[in-house]
């Protein structure tokens, strides 16, 4: 399998966690991104974390750590993406939002797989019948349509990767491993689960 560079979405708001910064928030003694990047990173070659703050406590998880330009600060999903295409020395970008800590073992190689039968330049998980848009697979090579994309005010992630033709990747075996984190109680929820959770996913052989 090609190298990929794996990109952490950390870069938002967090509204609905009250502005906390959400991927430094705790998950079984953990930081929520401390899982996402254990899990990432045993299947690309690099990985990149998208924050807008707080650069210096995400440094020590062992990753790259990049900001949105100035332009598309905190213009969503899409601006994390372009950040880290721009940041990554690989063909290809695999992202992952910083509140899946459940992140399938074989994500990146599902994610690949379905990109070269399809023959498709995008590939976007798919589960619980809709698109999951902030797991995706991007080339490097639409940097330029994305920074013009949101130039154009454009921010809606799903919009956008559905224009490039994405193919869309069934993760429905296993969508609880993408559960992902919004609010305090979802986050205690899953804290109350994670002891009782296997946190291994195996490789398919």
């Amino acid at each position: 399998m090609e190298p990929l560079t794996g990109a952490i979405l950390a870069g938002g708001r967090a509204e609905r966690m009250g502005g906390r910064d959400k991927g430094l928030l705790p998950l079984a003694g953990e930081p929520l991104v401390a899982h996402v990047a254990r899990r990432l990173r045993a299947q690309v070659k690099d990985v990149v974390i998208s924050a807008n703050r707080h650069p210096d406590a995400y440094r020590p998880f062992g990753c790259r750590v990049v900001a949105d330009g100035e332009a598309e600060r905190y213009r969503g999903p899409l601006a994390g993406m372009l950040a880290a295409m721009r940041a990554a020395e690989t063909p290809h970008v695999l992202t992952a939002p910083c509140d899946a800590p459940g992140l399938p073992a074989d994500y990146a190689r599902r994610m690949v797989e379905a990109l070269r039968r399809e023959r498709a330049s995008v590939a976007v998980a798919f589960f619980d019948d809709f698109w999951q848009p902030v797991f995706a697979l991007l080339p490097v090579g639409l940097q330029d349509e994305l920074a013009g994309a949101l130039a154009a005010g454009e921010s809606n992630a799903g919009r956008w990767l559905r224009r490039q033709g994405a193919v869309a990747v069934s993760f429905s075996d296993e969508a609880a491993s993408f559960q992902n984190v919004n609010t305090p109680e979802e986050l205690a929820r899953l804290e109350a689960l994670w002891p009782g959770l296997d946190p291994t996913v195996p490789e398919r052989g």
